[in-house]
């Protein structure tokens, strides 16, 4: 059932997105609904780097993949779609339906509620939209203060003071908010293993003890590189060194 839900899915927004896009993506979707899953999501590729990168692209090629059976760049470019967009509805939806197909099942370690809830908010906008709301609260503050400087009463003077506080202060906390989104998407550490199977080493060397194994589309984050290593930790802690070439950057 949930493998004609995300078929569903995928057809509908072919469908409807094809009603207002260039040739090239109108060809794109034409080799995908005729089933040529591999030389869509290639067309899709060469649309991301020719044209620039876009949720509803990385969206289409995920879905690409996902068809073509090639879980770990389906995983891939949902996840590319949702940090461009992270309120795009059908590209989560299909992202954890497609986890369903990921044999490591990590167990994440539980974090401090309040950061999460935090994390959670700042990615409900982009940076853009992050500034906008900065920039107006800024505006509107200058004129309280305005307001409060040349009150013809103590009542207004007295409001005019406390809400331009107020809106200061959101604008201070938006413009962090609006630099931590953009730090988000240019500084980002996540990667998702490309590999069918990929053996964790204790060292960055092919001689080092085997840890654990991790599979296609389990998500990783990158600490650090050595060479052609990449030193990763799983959200439940645990910790090691694989190869580059297994694992792809988010």
């Amino acid at each position: 059932m949930k493998r004609i839900i995300i078929n569903i899915t995928v057809i509908v927004f072919f469908c409807l997105s094809g009603l207002a896009q260039p040739t090239s993506v109108k060809q794109a979707n034409e080799l995908y609904i005729s089933g040529n899953y591999q030389d869509a999501a290639k067309q899709y590729e060469t649309i991301i780097a020719k044209e620039g990168i876009a949720p509803e692209l990385y969206y289409n090629l995920g879905n690409a993949y996902y068809k073509a059976n090639e879980i770990g760049r389906s995983i891939l470019n949902y996840e590319r779609a949702l940090r461009l967009s992270p309120t795009y509805d059908d590209a989560r939806f299909n992202l954890e339906m497609v986890h369903l197909k990921v044999v490591d099942n990590i167990v994440q370690v539980p974090t401090f509620f309040v950061g999460r809830w935090i994390e959670n908010l700042i990615k409900l906008l982009t940076t853009n939209q992050w500034i906008v709301i900065s920039v107006m609260g800024f505006v509107l503050s200058l004129s309280l203060l305005f307001l409060f400087v040349f009150g013809s009463t103590r009542h207004i003077r007295k409001i005019s003071f406390y809400v331009g506080s107020v809106l200061f202060g959101i604008s201070f906390i938006t413009l962090i908010f609006a630099g931590v989104r953009k730090d988000q998407l240019l500084n980002h550490n996540d990667a998702i293993i490309m590999s069918g199977v990929v053996t964790v080493k204790s060292s960055p060397d092919k001689s080092g003890t085997d840890l654990f194994q991790l599979h296609e589309g389990t998500k990783v984050n990158i600490k650090s590189t050595l060479g052609n290593w990449s030193e990763i930790t799983l959200g439940n802690g645990n910790i090691g060194w694989i190869e580059n070439p297994n694992i792809e950057r988010i």
